[in-house]
């Protein structure tokens, strides 16, 4: 896929897939804080990093791991009310950052968290892109609207019913006097 001309910084989230293999050494380290149980934990967190795979298009993100239990999330931008990232002090030493992203599903963790991506900043603009993007587009049939046209026409709306109200004060005084 040709990268996005509006993304002059040269990366192009359809094309990342995978993790970043950097991802693997921080799990490696986080495992290490279990002690004893570092073989169960650091297991888990081996296999979850060889399943998981990322897909960004047109339409949305998904993102699906798992060896036994698979699990798959997938978000339309259209579903995505906000993006956070997170970074502790492992994973800016090794250039890492958590990418939440949530949805108005009630829920108070986030719906996604994209890990093992370095261009994380990037990453972000483009999912804000996206997202605001679907926002304005509307559904499909239904004229578009940015957010000056809604506000003006609003506030004409507001004119119009003041206008209104005024006339009829100005009808209801003068019926009152003799």
């Amino acid at each position: 896929m040709s990268p996005d001309p509006s993304n002059p910084g040269g990366f192009d989230p359809r094309t990342t897939t995978r993790p970043h293999p950097t991802l693997l050494t921080y799990y490696t380290i986080i495992s290490l804080a279990a002690l004893i149980a570092f073989p169960i934990v650091w297991l888990v967190r081996f296999f979850k990093y060889e399943t998981l795979r990322y897909r960004f298009d047109d339409e949305g993100v998904s993102m699906a791991w798992g060896l036994l239990f698979r699990r798959e999330i997938n978000l339309t931008y259209r579903r995505i009310q906000d993006i956070h990232l997170t970074r502790n002090l492992i994973q800016r030493w090794m250039g890492l950052a958590t990418v939440s992203v949530q949805t108005a599903s009630g829920s108070a963790t986030p719906e996604m968290q994209i890990e093992g991506v370095r261009e994380f900043a990037a990453l972000r603009d483009f999912l804000y892109t996206r997202m605001r993007g679907a926002r304005e587009q509307g559904t499909p049939g239904e004229p578009r609207a940015t957010g000056d046209d809604e506000a003006l026409a609003l506030l004409l709306e507001i004119r119009d019913e003041l206008v209104g109200v005024r006339a009829a004060l100005s009808a209801a005084r003068a019926g009152d006097r003799p």
